[in-house]
């Protein structure tokens, strides 16, 4: 087992009467040094792309620190947040500052300005910058767990501790350190998708739900580049033989096209005007110079070949009238294990629910038989558009 694996049990749980006792102000020191490293990599970078932008000026300063206030939103990147990380990494320092790490990213269905919202969304990330590579492990949403004593859905976690408890609860569940969290609403993915000029997306299969969506309702399949509504529906439409699996493997596949497309802009305008709209959507621990370090590392990445993907495994089930996706722990830890290695996962997700990691068919994943025959033959308003 590599260094980074826990066995299950172990916990991040941090007691709220501990919560700033010497030994967590300790771990939270530990991360703090852990950050420095990374920064002092990212320090050169950013201060190249003050030279080309703006020739390090006042009014670029500002920007900077605008975009850092944005994402670093006090209501969710919280102490306990930064409790949590640093619980969670504690005893797992890296010995260089690219060491591979985990990001866990959440897609939520709350609104600008709203507290009280869902996790929808739930991936696991690990970020390998020396090999430009990254893995991501989706985890159903109504996985089954244990929180505090109480039997509920993971995404139940985050209504009750958060971003904290989320953190806690995945690092546990899949035995490894966390080291950054990053979260963005259904909301921010179509705005930043219209910010890129929409997302170009192979959509493997006919999909259409007119009971939970109203301005796009159905997309063909082909490739087409995708506009904010469009890659909303796309990426939340559970209207699958499958339902949630399907769904979750048509988000990983966009966020791979998303990677795609964000590694290869090289023009400085379209960088400055994405970060500021990513600042607007996506709230994160992260500073700026450490995504615009990890974003220069990146660059030359083999999006076809070098992104990794899988989910946890598991199997949807009615557990005393309430349906849950029952995950397989044991089968999760193997899965953990040649994730942190570096190594591909997907090989263990085939064959389960008539659907692999390396691409489904409208065969095997397709609407169902009534859907199928209702679109048959139908041009919708959100018909696939010329790829970009």
């Amino acid at each position: 087992m590599s260094k980074h694996m826990k066995a299950e049990g172990s916990g991040s749980d941090i007691d709220a009467s501990d919560k700033y006792s010497r030994n967590n102000v300790e771990r939270y020191s530990k991360r703090c040094r852990r950050h420095r490293l990374r920064r002092s990599v990212a320090r050169g970078v950013v201060a190249a792309l003050v030279v080309m932008l703006v020739g390090g000026g006042v009014a670029f300063a500002r920007w900077i620190s605008s975009v850092q206030s944005r994402m670093n939103n006090g209501q969710v990147i919280t102490p306990e947040l930064e409790q949590s990380l640093s619980a969670a990494t504690d005893g797992n320092e890296p010995s260089t500052p690219n060491d591979p790490y985990y990001v866990l990213l959440l897609g939520t269905d709350g609104r600008p300005g709203e507290t009280d919202y869902r996790a929808d969304t739930i991936i696991l990330a690990r970020i390998d910058p020396p090999n430009k590579r990254v893995t991501l492990l989706s985890i159903p949403r109504d996985t089954m767990v244990e929180w505090k004593g109480t039997t509920m859905k993971i995404n139940g976690v985050h209504t009750y501790d958060g971003a904290a408890g989320m953190v806690q609860i995945v690092s546990e569940k899949c035995g490894v350190p966390i080291s950054h969290y990053a979260e963005i609403s259904f909301d921010g993915l179509a705005t930043l998708t219209n910010a890129m000029g929409g997302v170009t997306v192979d959509v493997d299969q006919s999909m259409k739900d007119t009971e939970n969506f109203d301005v796009v309702t159905e997309l063909q399949p082909g490739v087409q580049t995708l506009d904010g509504e469009e890659a909303l529906f796309y990426c939340r439409c559970r209207h699958f033989p499958d339902g949630d699996y399907t769904r979750m493997h048509h988000q990983r596949s966009f966020i791979k096209a998303m990677l795609n497309q964000l590694l290869s802009t090289n023009d400085p305008t379209k960088i400055v005007n994405l970060v500021d709209a990513t600042a607007d959507v996506i709230t994160t621990d992260l500073s700026v110079s450490e995504i615009v370090s990890l974003a220069s590392e990146m660059v030359g990445m083999d999006t076809e070949n070098d992104i990794y993907a899988a989910y946890a495994p598991s199997e949807p089930k009615d557990v005393n009238g309430v349906s849950y996706v029952v995950a397989d722990w044991d089968a999760l830890a193997e899965v953990m294990k040649v994730i942190d290695a570096g190594k591909d996962p997907s090989s263990f997700n085939a064959d389960q629910h008539g659907y692999t990691d390396g691409g489904s068919s409208s065969e095997n994943a397709g609407p169902t038989s009534a859907d199928a025959t209702s679109s048959a033959g139908t041009v919708s308003a959100s018909s696939p558009k010329s790829a970009t």
